[in-house]
């Protein structure tokens, strides 16, 4: 029904990904024909009806205040009830301008300079610019990797929580980067340890609607919930990052409290006037477009993972079980990640993230956004086999 191969006009959008001033900034000069597959967001045009509840907004042509009014709740509750089998009280809820910025405020609520929170690694460095920027330290427990998969160090979590008493656990669930779904018994493990150590586990589950392997199991699954603060929103599902719209779940009544009072402090108050639109249009009416755009982003990595299986032996992409960002292991290159990087941009206009800037143990790889048209993709990847073909005649560094 939808067409994803259809390209969109990303450079009149002024979209940071595929600004040539941007790209350049971060990259150096590339050419002409440059494919952006760094930022996480998705190119493909948002749902019609989405478009058409917009459209109908313009039409109005007013834009003062509004409020999070019973449809944006009655969506909310019944998105996590049909699609991630979770029930949430309407009072557990609440807005925010994004998932990033909301980070920023739990770790002002929860957290004094000098305090200490944890995070797995790699991760989204988000997670550790928030706390760096309030003056919190940041204790990594980095993830082990066994058969080509993540997997948490349970031993080595216990004791640095025991150790470092950390205030916060920044969780991403699914993981980005490597798109990695954690099982239930992972996610009562990870959220009992915090229990013992009255640690808050704030977990982002912005990524949840790209399941392409598996199933997604919610942190508010679990029959414990009295130390979760759930971050979400359809931004990445639906592509609506720019609309700077989310919101937190928090059981807790007394957290949810010390959580409310620091978003006030903020005057987080009233929604964007279009983002509330567009989250209470994408749960309600989205919902064949999440399903085949997550088809088509499918189709997008088998390609991708083939073509390198087949052609590129000195790179290996991990099972992308979620999202549309693919974690590839380039270490026997030989390469850092950022010489790869910078040679995939400057040589062949293929715009990759570095996988150092994942805070920590993200070197020896790179993460490619796969949220783009087919063609992108096959373009990309041949690219990719001309440049790994020219690494692997380069004497090394």
């Amino acid at each position: 029904m939808y067409n994803f191969d259809e390209v969109t006009d990303r450079i009149s959008e002024k979209c940071r990904k595929w600004d040539r001033k941007i790209v350049e900034k971060n990259f150096g000069a590339v050419p002409d024909n440059f494919i952006p597959m760094w930022i996480a967001d998705m190119d493909f045009k948002i749902p019609e009806e989405i478009e058409k509840a917009f459209n109908d907004a313009v039409k109005r042509g007013v834009f003062g205040y509004t409020y999070c009014y019973d449809e944006f709740y009655d969506a909310v509750t019944d998105w996590q009830l049909s699609m991630h089998g979770v029930e949430v009280k309407r009072e557990w809820i609440t807005l925010s301008y994004g998932t990033v910025s909301t980070i920023h405020y739990a770790i002002q609520a929860f957290c004094k300079a000098g305090d200490n929170i944890i995070m797995n690694t790699p991760v989204y460095d988000p997670f550790d610019a928030a706390a760096r920027r309030q003056g919190v330290n940041r204790i990594y427990n980095s993830l082990v990797k066994v058969e080509d998969r993540y997997h948490i160090d349970f031993e080595s979590l216990k004791h640095q929580l025991e150790e470092y008493k950390p205030k916060l656990y920044l969780f991403c669930s699914p993981h980005n980067p490597s798109g990695r779904i954690w099982s239930m018994e992972e996610l009562e493990q990870v959220a009992k340890l915090c229990r013992e150590t009255n640690t808050i586990l704030i977990v982002d589950e912005v990524h949840a609607e790209h399941i392409h392997y598996g199933k997604f199991n919610s942190i508010l699954k679990l029959k414990s919930m009295d130390n979760i603060i759930l971050l979400t929103s359809p931004n990445k599902g639906f592509n609506l990052g720019g609309l700077k719209t989310s919101y937190s779940i928090i059981p807790n009544d007394s957290i949810r409290a010390l959580f409310r009072k620091k978003l006030d402090e903020n005057s987080i108050t009233s929604p964007n006037a279009f983002g509330i639109i567009g989250l209470v249009t994408a749960y309600n009416e989205g919902r064949l477009w999440l399903k085949e755009v997550n088809e088509y982003i499918k189709g997008n990595y088998e390609v991708f993972q083939a073509h390198i299986e087949k052609n590129i032996p000195n790179l290996k992409v991990m099972k992308m079980e979620s999202s549309y960002l693919a974690w590839v292991d380039i270490s026997k290159t030989g390469f850092t990640s950022a010489e790869v990087t910078s040679m995939l941009a400057t040589k062949a206009g293929v715009l990759v993230e570095n996988g150092a800037h994942f805070v920590q143990d993200g070197e020896g790889y790179i993460r490619v956004n796969l949220g783009t048209q087919r063609k992108n993709v096959v373009e990309a990847v041949k690219r990719m086999e001309n440049i790994s073909s020219y690494l692997s005649s380069m004497p090394l560094l």
